[in-house]
């Protein structure tokens, strides 16, 4: 099987260069003490990292870098829209989950979709991270990472921010809802 090329066009890399160093100069609380242009030298070395990034910004997620990890030199990415990005709701956990349904399958699920996009869900760690940079999620919620032992007893983790507070909740993986989608990360 032949592996297609994960690029953008030159038109579609400026439109989402353009679109990431406004947000990034918009939201410099996110990533205090960071350097657009480092961020886009790294970003212009790596053509299918702004692949998954466009994947996110199509999907509504608006990618924002949170971070930065000195030790391998790689920037964070996580999803900073106000809400679960609304091009990944109504999906259940994972494959397994939306197999098992016998009816109302839903056409998607948020591991399949992270991994087509290549991204990774957030921790409920990374989830408690980003709400520290504002308040996400307060009227939608999202799919976390599950622990293998929780997930092998047929849950799933879902978070979202009210009152104040990160919330974690369990679900059934097979379940799914119009306000609950997945936030996602990515090293570049």
């Amino acid at each position: 099987m032949m592996e297609t090329k994960k690029a953008l066009s030159p038109e579609q890399r400026e439109k989402l260069l353009s679109a990431l160093k406004t947000r990034f100069e918009k939201n410099m609380k996110h990533h205090q003490g960071l350097e657009w242009a480092k961020v886009e030298a790294k970003l212009g070395a790596n053509p299918e990292a702004l692949w998954s990034l466009d994947a996110m910004e199509s999907s509504g997620g608006e990618p924002d870098v949170v971070g930065h990890d000195q030790k391998t030199d790689k920037y964070l990415f996580y999803d900073c829209s106000a809400e679960s990005p609304k091009g990944r709701r109504n999906a259940c956990y994972d494959r397994e989950a939306q197999e098992s349904r016998k009816e109302h399958k839903p056409e998607n699920n948020a591991l399949d979709m992270a991994a087509e996009m290549g991204i990774e869900l957030l921790t409920e760690e990374e989830y408690r991270a980003l709400q520290k940079l504002g308040d996400f999620d307060l009227k939608t919620s999202s799919w976390v990472k599950t622990p293998a032992e929780i997930r092998e007893l047929g849950g799933a983790l879902f978070c979202d921010y009210r009152y104040g507070h990160v919330f974690v909740y369990h679900n059934g993986a097979q379940s799914y809802y119009a306000s609950r989608g997945f936030r996602g990360s990515l090293r570049v």
